[in-house]
């Protein structure tokens, strides 16, 4: 944050000569009056450019005490160089998601510690392989990022016949930013009219009409649209799928009741469940929630057929092959150091995500394991995308 000064100086009159003549008594010189020695004249002079440099210096110093973390962004810029100019985060997916909800989170926090601004733009479609395209097509000089997904990074090239990037050979893992639980909800009134108040409920009402319910996703390959898919097939139900640019327009559609149910991340969501506008049936991890303890996972609640069920999801930075590993490690830590902070683990427990800040070896790791499982996933439901 800058914060800048402007003082209103009077007519033809400069503020330090005005104080010099008004601390020596001096009125304006009249016609008949002598002419000032040359030496006073140039005292007065060294005066005022005195006045004007400790001014100047009083000014930087209030701007550097108000500016927060300008210090630290000062001495964190130094360091290397980089950054000299603004970052751009992509997001895959439209506003109101939670891979945008997360960027958001950080973007202020990467701003303050670098001291230039990082900038969140919001590239949608094809299940986040718009976005993902655009960082791995771009130059590896730190200055374009990645909030990468599970979709796009551990889903899509399974599930994908071709895709336009490499999600190994293109990208440098910087650091896992949060796993959340994905959450089946059904519009609110939907639910009521139709005697569902749990996921057995949904499962004998999906059964009794098969095709006649619709099944919302932000996206073909994103894990939202993958949980559904595994729910269908350990279940023997039929939904139609719905893949939409993001979870914020399906969203829209779910409180509108033009969708019927959706296993939509947790924190994009979550506002919605407490209006009461949407009925949270379960959430699709191994263990309950805290943001939401009394809602079962899937396994409890689905009985036999659900045993094993699992689909959770994962958001992280990533950066375009080349990006030099000094610019990486910096950004881990900025991110690690801030999702430490009271403040923003508190924000994020709230919403149903646990913090990350792993190391970049660490992250890759987890890719590679993530790849691993939901290509099972994939073979197990059966889901494809032309």
């Amino acid at each position: 944050m800058a914060f800048f000064c402007r003082q209103t100086l009077p007519h033809n009159e400069s503020p330090p000569m005005a104080q010099y003549r008004q601390a020596h008594h001096h009125p304006t010189r009249s016609a008949s009056q002598p002419r000032a020695p040359a030496r006073s004249r140039r005292e007065a002079l060294a005066f005022a450019f005195t006045l004007s440099a400790l001014g100047a210096l009083a000014i930087a110093a209030a701007v550097s005490l108000l500016a927060p973390g300008s210090a630290h962004a000062q001495a964190t810029a130094a360091a290397g160089g980089w950054p000299t100019k603004p970052v751009r985060i992509v997001v895959p997916f439209a506003p109101g998601g939670t891979t945008d909800i997360l960027a958001r989170a950080m973007a202020p926090e990467l701003s303050r510690a670098f001291g230039q601004q990082f900038i969140v733009d919001n590239r949608a479609g094809a299940g986040g392989n718009v976005g993902a395209e655009i960082v791995a097509k771009s130059p590896g000089d730190g200055y374009t990022l990645l909030m990468g997904t599970v979709g796009t990074h551990g889903i899509n090239r399974a599930l994908y016949a071709k895709l336009p990037y490499d999600p190994i050979k293109d990208f440098v893992p910087i650091t896992l930013v949060a796993a959340v639980p994905n959450v089946m909800v059904m519009n609110a009134d939907k639910a009521k009219a139709q005697g569902i108040h749990n996921v057995q409920d949904f499962i004998r009402v999906a059964k009794a009409s098969p095709g006649k319910m619709n099944m919302a996703s932000s996206g073909n390959g994103t894990s939202i649209h993958l949980a559904g898919e595994l729910f269908k097939s350990m279940t023997g139900t039929f939904m139609l799928h719905l893949p939409y640019r993001g979870s914020g327009p399906a969203l829209m559609d779910m409180v509108a009741g033009n969708a019927d149910v959706m296993f939509d991340n947790l924190p994009s969501s979550m506002a919605q469940i407490k209006a009461g506008k949407l009925t949270a049936l379960a959430v699709t991890s191994s263990e309950r929630s805290s943001a939401l303890p009394d809602v079962p996972t899937v396994e409890q609640a689905g009985g036999p057929a659900l045993k094993g069920y699992e689909a959770s999801s994962w958001f992280g930075l990533l950066a375009p092959a080349g990006t030099p590993p000094d610019i990486v490690n910096r950004i881990q830590q900025e991110v690690a150091r801030s999702l430490a902070t009271p403040a923003m683990k508190e924000r994020l427990v709230a919403q149903g995500a646990i913090p990350g800040g792993n190391t970049p070896a660490d992250f890759a790791r987890h890719i590679d394991n993530e790849h691993k499982k939901w290509a099972q996933v994939v073979k197990t439901s059966g889901a494809k995308v032309d």
